[in-house]
């Protein structure tokens, strides 16, 4: 086994550090608009499912690394605030559907369009700190 070298052990700690900030200016621009960020990524969850795919509650659970009754409780809150709309399965009524409503879509739009601003600013530095973890490896 390779030993790990100076260089590799310093671009992982900036990936970390870049990763970390990320998460908490995500998380502060959640908290802004009004969301926890745990309801943030519920929301965007829901709207980035790939075409065809169901917003059933327990892809969101796997999609947030949460268990089902953590992610039942978050569209509660969400439904409660008038951000999604919960709907039984018509074949099987023990399916859970969550979908956005207008409300929750306008909230989620400031957020992301908030964050695809602050990457497009300051994204590469965090691109930079991936390509030197995996550039170390090749050289």
């Amino acid at each position: 086994m390779k030993r790990i070298t100076p260089s590799e052990y310093q671009a992982m700690a900036e990936l970390r550090y870049r990763v970390r900030l990320f998460l908490r200016e995500g998380d502060a621009a959640a908290r802004s608009a009004g969301l926890e960020p745990q309801q943030y990524l519920l929301l965007l969850a829901i709207r980035g499912m790939p075409d065809g795919a169901s917003a059933k509650i327990q892809a969101l659970a796997d999609s947030l690394l949460v268990r089902h009754h953590s992610a039942v409780e978050l569209v509660d809150r969400l439904e409660k605030h008038g951000y999604v709309r919960r709907a039984r399965g018509k074949e099987d009524r023990r399916e859970v559907f969550v979908s956005l409503l207008p409300k929750g879509q306008r909230v989620l739009e400031r957020v992301v369009q908030q964050r695809i601003s602050e990457l497009r600013a300051g994204g590469r530095q965090l691109v930079r700190a991936i390509d030197a973890v995996l550039g170390n490896g090749r050289r």
